[in-house]
């Protein structure tokens, strides 16, 4: 059997990663990465003889959730994994309506990775435990969506301090390298940076980043 996979991926390292973690099973052909929703599509109009299509949400152009949308109006037959760091509710849900059979968080290790694409071509719907958890707790209490509106007018207050430190952070600085930018300590950068994710309300510094774009912030 050869499962030919192709991901959606607008940063390279990741997409690098997401290649090196399929590289372990020789079943698995990936056949191209693309940087955005937009140029995905343009590539499977070009060849759609794909199985599993392995998808980020954010992307620049067009999301991921919107070229689930049209990949599935248009290829029905196409698997869509989404592979992210978002276990935002609202993601989820647009997610699952926009026809994802999957939902996974990029944190998976290869064998659990394999083994989910493996279950959505069985029919499965794979799921990290987290967002399964969060898809039945939707499920029973569907909350009204935010608007993008109100996403951005969330009021998030960042210091001065707080700011460099996550424009330091988006361009992949660690935490020594920070603080001798900025002079001071590295046991202080990651006082601000704990600060920073309370904030934020996320977990890593790849979420901080993202949310902090989104919003404006950097």
């Amino acid at each position: 059997m050869n499962i030919k996979i192709c991901i959606a991926e607008d940063n390279y390292f990741l997409g690098k990663a997401i290649e090196e973690k399929l590289s372990f099973f020789e079943d698995i052909s990936h056949k191209f990465t693309a940087e955005n929703g937009a140029e995905l599509i343009g590539k499977l109009e070009e060849n759609h003889n794909i199985d599993v299509v392995l998808m980020d949400i954010q992307m620049p152009k067009m999301d991921g959730i919107k070229a689930t949308e049209i990949l599935k109006s248009k290829y029905p037959q196409i698997k869509v994994i989404m592979l992210t760091i978002s276990d935002d509710d609202n993601c989820i849900f647009k997610a699952i309506k926009a026809g994802a059979n999957g939902y996974l968080l990029k944190e998976i290790n290869a064998e659990k990775l394999y083994k989910s694409i493996l279950e959505v071509l069985n029919g499965g719907a794979p799921m990290s435990p987290g967002i399964a958890l969060k898809t039945l707790n939707l499920l029973r209490n569907p909350k009204p969506l935010k608007t993008t509106k109100e996403i951005s007018e969330e009021n998030i207050k960042l210091s001065k301090r707080e700011t460099e430190i996550l424009e330091q952070l988006s361009k992949g600085l660690k935490y020594n390298a920070i603080a001798d930018n900025l002079i001071i300590s590295p046991s202080t950068v990651r006082k601000h940076i704990e600060n920073i994710y309370k904030k934020l309300q996320v977990h890593n510094k790849m979420e901080a980043v993202i949310k902090a774009q989104q919003h404006k912030l950097i």
